[in-house]
């Protein structure tokens, strides 16, 4: 998760006050179009360069062809018909660190200029997400080649620490790149599919298209 939610024990009053005849504010949505894949990685592409202008660590891998693979089955956050942020939901993958299943956000890159709310809504949805796969736990990586206290990806991990996160020490991740591990609590929160609409693929194989909605 590069460094791109209120603390997500409970949903914003502004969530609790909405009706179900009102539209979900955002979309969390598989990608399923060649013009989807690329938005995804003219997006990761845009997230690099901000990166690399701040100096703040950039994954070697090529992200963006993952996004373009159709063997993957990403996932888009949007606002309006606007990408805020793209995933590659993963169901229990062999991450070398970590017991027992758990949701993994792979290639989590957001929109420069919309990152904090915009994990702030990915940690709500994931936890969710989650718990209505039947696993425990939601696990992410960050890359971070310091040590944390003085890593410039310090701030970001303090700020997904208060958004419920823990850090699980670091070691060498997905990519093979050092990395921060990270772990997050599933939680079913009833009342988000009025703030975020979820019409994501369930992390299976390729060939099972059913949805959890």
């Amino acid at each position: 998760m590069s460094p791109s939610l209120d603390s997500p024990a409970t949903e914003p009053s502004s969530l609790l006050q909405r009706t179900p005849e009102m539209p979900a504010v955002y979309e969390m949505r598989s990608l399923h179009t060649d013009a989807e894949r690329d938005e995804a990685a003219a997006l990761v592409q845009d997230r690099q360069r901000w990166l690399t202008m701040r100096g703040l660590p950039v994954s070697r891998a090529d992200i963006s062809a993952l996004y373009r693979d159709p063997q993957t089955r990403p996932a888009g956050l949007f606002e309006d018909g606007l990408m805020l942020a793209c995933i590659i939901p993963q169901r229990t993958p062999d991450l070398g660190w970590g017991d027992g299943p758990c949701l993994f956000l792979s290639c989590v890159r957001t929109l420069p200029g919309r990152s904090d709310d915009t994990i702030r809504l990915i940690t709500l949805w994931s936890s969710d997400f989650a718990a209505r796969l039947d696993l425990p736990l939601v696990r992410a990586e960050a890359l971070a080649r310091r040590p944390f206290d003085v890593d410039p990806i310090a701030p970001f991990l303090r700020r997904l620490t208060d958004m419920g996160w823990d850090v699980r020490g670091s070691g060498t991740g997905q990519h093979e790149e050092q990395a921060a591990r990270l772990e997050l609590t599933a939680e079913q929160r009833p009342g988000l599919g009025a703030l975020i609409d979820c019409r994501v693929h369930e992390p299976q194989s390729a060939e099972d298209s059913r949805t959890v909605s």
